[in-house]
């Protein structure tokens, strides 16, 4: 990268900054990935000197970025590193950052500018408001980035809103919302595996695919985030943007080039054909649980119904895709941290060979493992030795770690600011697809609040979810998978 760059993060006090994002532009810069000059800038409104902020990232670095800590690299970086505190609501105090930001430019020549919003999502409106005010901006001597984080609205409603509010400042091409899932090796895998090997894509669609599964689960608890989550519920948290991001991929027609919109418009052209559920079919189609103990974490309300696991049914009202079921769940406290999407394909239409009575051949699938086993998995039928036709599933596996190495792949923010650093907008989601993702998830949501909404039903911490989920996709003839590799179907 030849062009000299500032990264302004505000928010940078903030645990993000401290976990995330400087230990993933460390990691660029040992990799020789950063601008030939930069400077990092963190805004906040908390008070530190320059040595202080140093200090505070460099016990980030160590912690997340350990396998790449160097004493002497890191007192470079950190060369590189200033601190100003300010209130971005305050557009005499941006005023002041854009001159402090000219006094490296008039001695490094015109720089581009990536501002980093790791901010409440309340904050974003007047802090984008106060950029443009503040004439932070003008690309005429640079291009300037804006990167938001998730959650991008709480509603279709407040999205719009926000995207209103975002465009009157900057043009779409600025915008960078950025969703940590497609920063992740194996997702970004799933592009290159689906459309770089022609031995897949024939079979991808409803001739072969019998149904897909798109698990994302977590064994913590809502922990110090009661307070937050319970105005939001694993609905908002995990399906409207990470979830269907991930069927966005696996349902996409391939992209006429590898280029940020046409790759965007056909990943919108899946939302745009999934097929909604409409209040009235939220007992048919979906499943909300909490687990128990829920409504006693602090800053939740004792009769909560907020949900923190839910299995849903899509269907994709398309060519490739009509009649093949999308089954999605998500949850917390749940017995394993495991994000996998399984393609389950039709079995034979004729098994020649003789089987058990009641016995079926099982499906053949295969599973790409987001986390934390990262890799992909294939499972097919084998004869069993010295036995007649006896016959059982085997796998051929493929593991990150034990083909490119157990620290090949890269912590999710690194690949993704290093993206925003080169405008590539790839792997970050475009205003209209989130307003068609919120246009799926309002339904459900809004039938969750009617009598129409199935039961809320209880699962026990440490269990994989209730029963309700497991009818869900039995009425249909299948199981849910149980984390990476371990199917029974």
């Amino acid at each position: 990268m030849n062009e000299n760059t500032i990264i302004v993060i505000f928010g940078a006090s903030g645990d993000l900054t401290h976990r995330k994002l400087i230990p993933a532009l460390y990691s660029l810069y040992v990799k020789k990935r950063m601008p030939d000059k930069w400077r990092i800038v963190g805004v906040s409104r908390s008070t530190f000197s320059d040595d202080e902020f140093r200090q505070n990232m460099e016990s980030g670095v160590k912690e997340f970025a350990n396998d790449k800590y160097n004493a002497g690299l890191w007192q470079k970086f950190a060369a590189n590193v200033t601190y100003r505190p300010l209130d971005l609501g305050d557009v005499a105090d941006m005023q002041r950052l854009d001159a402090y930001l000219r006094q490296f430019e008039e001695n490094n020549g015109p720089c581009n500018r990536l501002y980093y919003l790791a901010i409440a999502p309340r904050l974003y409106e007047p802090a984008i408001a106060n950029l443009g005010a503040a004439n932070l901006v003008d690309e005429s001597e640079g291009w300037r980035h804006v990167v938001i984080e998730k959650p991008f609205g709480h509603d279709l409603q407040s999205a719009q809103a926000l995207n209103t509010a975002v465009h009157q400042v900057l043009r779409e091409r600025q915008i960078y919302r950025i969703d940590h899932y497609l920063g992740k090796e194996t997702v970004q895998n799933l592009l290159v595996f689906r459309f770089a090997n022609s031995l897949f894509e024939p079979v991808w669609n409803r001739n072969y695919i019998d149904h897909v599964q798109i698990t994302a689960t977590e064994t913590v608890d809502v922990g110090h985030r009661a307070g937050y989550y319970d105005g939001v519920g694993v609905v908002r948290d995990m399906v409207q943007n990470h979830m269907l991001q991930l069927l966005s991929l696996v349902a996409m027609e391939p992209p006429a080039s590898f280029e940020a919109d046409a790759l965007r418009n056909e990943k919108a052209k899946v939302f745009s054909a999934i097929r909604p559920i409409q209040p009235h079919e939220v007992a048919k189609h979906t499943v909300r649980a909490q687990y128990r103990g829920y409504s006693e974490a602090e800053g939740v309300a004792p009769n909560s119904e907020t949900a923190t696991y839910t299995a849903l049914r899509f269907y994709i009202d398309n060519w490739r895709w009509q009649g093949v079921p999308f089954y999605l769940r998500s949850g917390k406290a749940l017995a394993d941290k495991s994000t996998e999407i399984t393609i389950f394909f039709k079995r034979p239409p004729h098994v020649m060979f003789p089987m058990p009575p009641g016995s079926k051949l099982a499906a053949n699938y295969l599973s790409i493992c987001v986390q934390p086993d990262e890799g992909i998995h294939f499972s097919f039928q084998a004869k069993v030795p010295d036995t007649a036709a006896d016959m059982r599933p085997v796998d051929m596996s493929f593991h990150y770690d034990d083909t490119f190495g157990p620290t090949s792949i890269p912590e999710a923010y690194e690949r993704l600011l290093f993206d925003a650093l080169k405008g590539d907008a790839s792997l970050f989601t475009r205003g209209d697809a989130i307003e068609l993702a919120w246009q799926l998830v309002d339904p459900i949501l809004a039938g969750w609040e009617t009598e129409a909404a199935p039961p809320l039903a209880l699962y026990e911490p440490g269990s994989w979810g209730p029963a309700e989920a497991d009818l869900l996709i039995n009425h249909d003839g299948f199981t849910w998978v149980q984390g990476c590799g371990n199917h029974d179907m």
